[in-house]
């Protein structure tokens, strides 16, 4: 199967990848365009998942690609991202749904569990017999997570267990998901400890969220927990405080960064297109001044995103990525990104805002992506304290 590079790769940063990255990139791509872009649209408007997805995203390898206990083919950080930004490029909730799976999901374990609750778990997880979500942020605790998580986690010294009582928010795939990583406050020390949950476990309720206005496909949920009893053999056995908990973020949130350069291109893709097509005063728009102006403008933005999330792999590969390398890459690559996805939807007038064009879906999803894993402002804060040497947080 041949590779050829995105016409947004500007600067042709995809020739970097290996021959057998860019097979695994054009076999992606061609699933994608074939049979998960035709329903999109309709899926966005109906605010509903594509299930059929999982089974195929696993057999293409995209749930074991990250973890080196289930990774079939050494691959690097920057062909990782450009997963991520292929996925993004169709449809961004399905890159967040892989997000939070693989990334998020599977990272906990792969960072805090045991090498026991590893070889059970993920496994299962990259066939995608198991799918996971990430229960992290509370309806009171967004950005001040490290401090303020509300669920508590309680050790019944009589049998051992911990008991779960809390609330979570903005939980993507919790819906259908069979485990839910919980983050919670033990009431023991005051540090926060992560739990492998069943999702039928007594005491556990998800909630879909409704009236979604972005990454309507992701499915969203509130999370209840009354009392969840949890064994200690479920709590992930090196997840012992918030640093490790932002052990997983800090991998995740460079590929957000990337999934923000994909939804740039989804909607820049669609801007080209669409300008060589619609005549107006008897000629393409494509060939006025001022519409050039906007794609260019657009094109400058993903090739200045791709230098830096390109750049930032890299430096994962090496061992040499911090928070604020991440934190930069995040705040910078959506910030370009909703810049840009704006000028795609000016240049196409009206029509813009309307799903059919494959524009107005990339604008509305921006919004999202530009806040989860991190607002700009709280990354922006994280670069601050590297550069000043002072914490400017509230």
């Amino acid at each position: 199967m041949t590779f050829e590079p995105l016409a947004s790769d500007f600067f042709g940063y995809s020739d970097a990848l290996s021959d057998e990255e860019k097979e695994r990139l054009a076999a992606l791509r061609e699933y994608l365009e074939a049979e998960v872009k035709p329903i999109v649209n309709d899926l966005w408007e109906k605010a509903e998942f594509p299930h059929q997805v999982i089974k195929r995203l696993a057999e293409l390898g995209l749930y074991e690609f990250a973890w080196k206990e289930t990774k079939t083919f050494e691959n690097s950080a920057v062909f990782r991202g450009f997963v991520a930004l292929e996925l993004a490029r169709i449809d961004a909730s399905v890159a967040t749904h892989v997000g939070v799976h693989n990334g998020l999901a599977m990272g906990s374990i792969s960072v805090a569990g045991s090498e026991e609750q590893k070889a059970e778990w993920l496994p299962q997880m990259a066939k995608g017999d198991v799918v996971g979500a990430f229960g992290l942020t509370e309806p009171d605790s967004g950005s001040d997570s490290a401090q303020g998580l509300r669920t508590v986690a309680t050790r019944d010294e009589a049998t051992g267990d911990w008991i779960l009582n809390g609330s979570k928010r903005w939980i993507g795939n919790a819906t259908f998901s069979d485990i839910t990583i919980i983050w919670a406050k033990s009431a023991e020390d005051g540090q926060v400890k992560g739990f492998i949950v069943k999702t039928d476990t007594p005491g556990y309720t998800a909630t879909k969220i409704e009236g979604k206005q972005s990454l309507r496909i992701v499915q969203n949920a509130d999370i209840t927990l009354e009392n969840v009893r949890v064994p200690e053999s479920m709590r992930l056995q090196n997840g012992n405080s918030f640093r490790d908990t932002a052990a997983v973020l800090r991998l995740t949130r460079a590929e957000v960064a990337w999934a923000a350069v994909g939804n740039s291109i989804g909607a820049y893709d669609a801007a080209v297109r669409y300008t060589k097509q619609r005549v107006q005063f008897g000629k393409p728009i494509g060939s006025h001044q001022l519409v050039q102006d906007l794609l260019v403008k657009s094109l400058g933005n993903i090739t200045a995103s791709l230098g830096m999330v390109v750049q930032v792999s890299k430096m994962l590969d090496a061992g040499t990525q911090r928070d604020e390398h991440s934190a930069l890459a995040k705040a910078y690559a959506t910030s370009r990104m909703r810049e840009t996805v704006a000028w795609c939807r000016e240049a196409l007038g009206g029509n813009g805002i309307v799903l059919e064009y494959d524009v107005a879906r990339h604008f509305a999803d921006a919004e999202a992506l530009y806040s989860y894993e991190g607002t700009r402002e709280m990354n922006t804060l994280i670069v601050g304290r590297k550069i000043t040497g002072f914490a400017a947080f509230v």
